[in-house]
């Protein structure tokens, strides 16, 4: 009876608290941004930004600010006057609908008479997610952006770079609230683009307005179910995501409220609440700490089937990774006439792969169906409970054959194939030394210390590791600057000749220096030294002394005249003074 007593203190309190929500004042600001002046228009924004501002009003929020097509000026005077609204908010939430870019890992909403002809044109033509953070950070209770912008942007194919290494990839980035209670939701997770759709709105409002302002709705569950529409219209090419958290307690857009009865709770419920919040999580973590709380009984059953299918999911992926890598080996050592036997072991290899690849994707088909048929049979199972039926057993007879997952597949590759996939992932980066070989050699090693000193990171080199993989893996651009041979220079992500004009040479330095005439070659030689080298020479030629008498000397030496020969003088420059002449 304590029990029940408590319990009914508990609803009678959460249900004065619903209808206390009502109270809360709760603002909007919806912006849609689609004349654009500079590139080519969008169609829905416009449209996309009135279903919502339609959607807001029908849920009695206290103010829905409106505006369509703002210029930077328009839309700086836009933030700042509802930041003054958000001031004395218990709700506050922003809309934007247009084009949205990413620079160096920062999101910015461009408005309308944007030209950004230089990627450094964002910091003064387009306005920060952080701005719009700022804009909505006075409000007490929740805190919520919803962004359709992650469409293709056309503005990054004219943009210039001021620097090479800056960033630009398609997409927003993935971004953590540093607020509590705050909600960030893409119309496309991180690093994809949205579809702007053929109808009258998004794919991604369409659903949005269907489901965001249900009353009672929490809203994770609702962004959940906008996830899945979206998915199902758009044939999972693009996937909503959310970023952000808040608290246990339900959080609708909209309260509902509560009738003041103490019935008896079902023993199901805190349970039903649980596993949905993990099914909305859909992490391997999320449904382990859900077996933690509730190891046994029917959501137990569900639990362990959702397990089993993000396990064959992850080995379905790695298995396809492992296949791709082993047919380019394959294709690679054919193209560079390897040894036939290094070319049967490679399609072998291949070969094995694939098998892998193929028999992780049945798994993979499995698992999904048995999930499937576990969420059909929930569905039944609170059907009959939100009828006034009898509870849901403790394990229902469509699940009693569901089998846990046999194994925990790890993301963690197998430890054979890790130094390639980590060498890959630093060849992509710029940062391998060497060859892909699946050897971690010591080319391997200071091709990571050259990461760690690039990237600011501290990962042991001596060996391939997993953390090391995963960091690598988050960087979408070359991280370590591209270094080329003598008698080339770096020209962006590769390696171009230089070439000299005429006149000049390439230096030892790698630079073109100008080319020096014979003169000006032998005015800088020393004068010393061509004294030097000229005064051998002048020595082999200069004559002896001669002797007096008749005596004659020349080259062969000196020596007495012969009988009936006379001495005659002689040109001097042959450095001889007389010479014998005889009859």
């Amino acid at each position: 009876m304590r029990n029940l007593g408590l319990v009914a203190s508990v609803v009678f309190a959460l249900s004065l608290l619903s209808q206390s929500a009502f109270a809360d004042k709760r603002v909007a600001l919806v912006i849609g941004n689609s004349a654009y002046q500079n590139v080519v228009k969008l169609a829905n924004p416009a449209n996309d930004a009135a279903a919502m501002t339609e959607t807001l009003k029908t849920a009695n929020f206290d103010i829905v600010e409106a505006r369509r097509d703002l210029k930077a000026t328009e839309m700086r005077r836009a933030l700042r006057d509802f930041a003054d609204k958000a001031r004395d908010a218990d709700v506050a939430l922003v809309y934007f609908a247009g084009h949205g870019i990413e620079v160096d890992g920062t999101n910015y909403l461009i408005p309308v008479d944007a030209l950004l002809e230089r990627d450094t044109d964002v910091y003064d033509e387009a306005f920060s997610l952080e701005r719009i953070l700022v804009t909505i950070e006075p409000a007490r209770k929740l805190r919520l952006v919803i962004l359709d912008a992650c469409r293709d942007n056309p503005f990054v194919k004219n943009m210039k770079r001021t620097t090479a290494s800056r960033a630009i990839p398609r997409g927003l980035a993935k971004v953590e609230p540093a607020s509590p209670n705050t909600l960030i939701a893409y119309s496309a997770k991180a690093g994809s683009t949205a579809l702007d759709g053929d109808s009258k709105n998004s794919p991604f409002t369409a659903a949005l307005v269907r489901h965001i302002a249900t009353p009672g709705l929490d809203l994770r569950k609702a962004f959940g179910f906008v996830r899945d529409d979206v998915m199902k219209t758009t044939s999972n090419r693009q996937e909503p995501y959310v970023y952000g958290s808040l608290g246990g307690d339900d959080v609708p857009l909209v309260p509902v409220a509560a009738v003041a009865t103490s019935p008896a709770v079902s023993a199901q419920a805190e349970t039903r609440r649980d596993y949905e919040l993990a099914l909305q999580l859909a992490t391997r973590d999320g449904w382990n700490a859900f077996l933690t709380q509730h190891p046994d009984g029917f959501y137990a059953s569900l639990a362990k089937s959702q397990l089993a299918k993000l396990a064959a999911e992850d080995a379905h992926t790695a298995a396809a990774e492992k296949a791709r890598l082993a047919a380019e080996e394959k294709v690679r050592l054919a193209a560079e006439g390897a040894r036939k036997a290094e070319q049967t072991k490679a399609a072998a290899d291949a070969k094995t792969a694939e098998d892998a690849r193929i028999a992780a994707e049945k798994l993979k088909t499995a698992e999904q169906e048995r999930a499937a048929a576990g969420e059909r049979a929930r569905a039944a199972a609170e059907a009959r409970v939100d009828a006034g039926k009898p509870d849901m057993p403790a394990a229902g007879p469509q699940l009693a054959t569901l089998p846990a997952p046999t194994a925990d597949v790890s993301r963690t590759p197998a430890p054979a194939d890790l130094p390639r996939q980590v060498q890959v992932e630093l060849q992509r980066v710029g940062c391998l030394q060497g060859s892909v070989d699946n050897t971690w050699t010591a080319a391997s090693r200071k091709s990571l210390e050259r990461f760690n000193r690039y990237a600011s990171t501290k990962f042991d080199a001596k060996a391939a590791s997993t953390d090391a993989l995963d960091a690598i893996k988050t960087r979408s651009s070359r991280v370590c600057p591209l270094v080329c041979a003598h008698g080339s220079e770096a020209d962006g992500d590769r390696c171009v000749k230089i070439t000299c004009r005429a006149g000049t040479f390439l230096n030892d330095d790698n630079e073109c220096e100008k080319r020096r005439s014979r003169n000006e070659a032998k005015r800088n030689v020393p004068r010393r030294e061509h004294d030097e080298l000229d005064r051998p020479q002048i020595q082999a030629r200069a004559p002896r002394a001669q002797p007096s008498g008749q005596i004659v000397c020349d080259n062969a030496g000196c020596r007495p005249v012969r009988p009936g020969c006379r001495l005659v003088s002689r040109d001097m420059r042959i450095g001889l003074t007389n010479v014998e002449v005889c009859n």
